[in-house]
């Protein structure tokens, strides 16, 4: 069986998040493509389709949340992703047990005795009046049936059991909102799809080769780190004809679609900066293909990175129109000049301004 190096693995990954090259793919399509983007920041997805699109207009993608075809939803990993409303209406039933089970991980002793159907009946008649309303809001609603669980958990186990959206203004470009939610088949008007009566998989079918469509070649161990989910065995069961096989320098199988890009690993890999909880990286068991063992923690600190040959090299943020970057390693000069043109085209996407006011500053790593 073929062995995928992790340059080899990086280069593929990177083809397949549009990071090789920047993509002339509609918003929608990207988003679709991509399986989604993590969107607990709201402003996140933002950063990360610029660095996947050509003229990439940050008004198209607040235009499609305004006109309900992409949603802001708790989907993969229990965690917020901003996803089309297709997929999300067809994907929630199938990730409904794993976001029950992260809830009661948190919140079981609480939550002891609460039947989870009639705490989903009661929240959709709370919510039946179309009124948006906080997580704190709908908790308090149900508090007098159960006074036990403190809001925190009702809440967080309400969302898990009624698929909701958080609803725009939240998420929009330039735009600070609080979190407002209501049922998602309210929102789009259209029921979420239910799971195959006859025990088959046809979603889990689907994921699987969405996952490896944006994100392979990649292990089983992996596509449950994306999606939360317990690796979906059937799937790649039923699957396993249709797909080829290799391995990575760890020994592990790596699953992909046959027709899918492997690019030659030498293949020039343009500086590209990433937003906070870029699935690039956290899409990912073994992240080694992208992010060295030493900083993986910056993936799951919120922390914006800068990859440099394909690879997490630095950090970025941003205050007054500045784009500051701090090196992980030592910059040559040519990737200096790289990075700093980059951060440069950022500071203007994210202020329209490219005058010389634009600075980038580049500390060097600590000593």
């Amino acid at each position: 069986m073929t062995v995928l190096d992790t340059r080899a693995l990086n280069r593929a990954t990177l083809a397949r998040q549009l990071l090789l090259e920047r993509a002339d793919t509609p918003v929608l399509d990207a988003v679709a493509h991509l399986g989604g983007l993590q969107a607990q920041e709201p402003q996140e997805p933002f950063f990360g389709l610029w660095s996947r699109l050509r003229a990439f207009d940050p008004a198209e993608l607040s235009e499609h949340l305004l006109r309900r075809r992409v949603v802001r939803t708790h989907l993969m990993r229990r965690t917020v992703h901003l996803v089309t409303a297709d997929d999300a209406l067809v994907w929630r039933a199938r990730h409904d047990t794993m976001l029950r089970q992260r809830v009661l991980g948190v919140y079981r002793g609480e939550l002891e005795g609460t039947d989870l159907d009639e705490l989903a009946a009661a929240g959709r008649a709370v919510m039946a009046d179309g009124e948006p309303r906080s997580l704190t809001q709908l908790a308090r609603a149900l508090a007098e049936r159960w006074p036990q669980p403190g809001p925190r958990a009702l809440g967080e186990m309400l969302m898990a059991v009624v698929p909701m959206v958080q609803l725009p203004p939240r998420g929009l470009w330039r735009t600070k909102a609080g979190v407002r939610n209501v049922p998602l088949s309210a929102w789009l008007e259209r029921e979420v799809a239910p799971l195959s009566p006859d025990g088959s998989d046809p979603v889990g079918q689907a994921l699987l080769r969405r996952y490896l469509a944006a994100f392979g070649p990649a292990a089983s161990a992996d596509l449950r780190a994306w999606c939360g989910l317990a690796g979906l065995p059937a799937a790649v069961a039923a699957l396993r004809g249709e797909l080829i096989t290799f391995r990575d320098e760890r020994g592990r199988e790596l699953l992909d679609l046959p027709d899918a890009p492997r690019p030659d690993p030498e293949t020039p890999a343009p500086v590209r900066f990433l937003p906070a909880f870029d699935n690039a990286i956290l899409g990912f068991q073994d992240r080694t293909r992208i992010i060295d063992d030493a900083h993986r923690g910056l993936s799951v600190a919120g922390a914006r990175v800068v990859l440099v040959d394909g690879r997490v090299a630095a950090t970025w943020t941003v205050e007054a129109d500045t784009v500051t970057v701090v090196p992980l390693r030592r910059f040559s000069r040519a990737e200096r000049v790289a990075v700093t043109e980059e951060g440069q085209a950022l500071a203007a996407f994210l202020s329209g301004n490219t005058s010389d006011r634009v600075r980038i500053s580049a500390a060097g790593p600590p000593q």
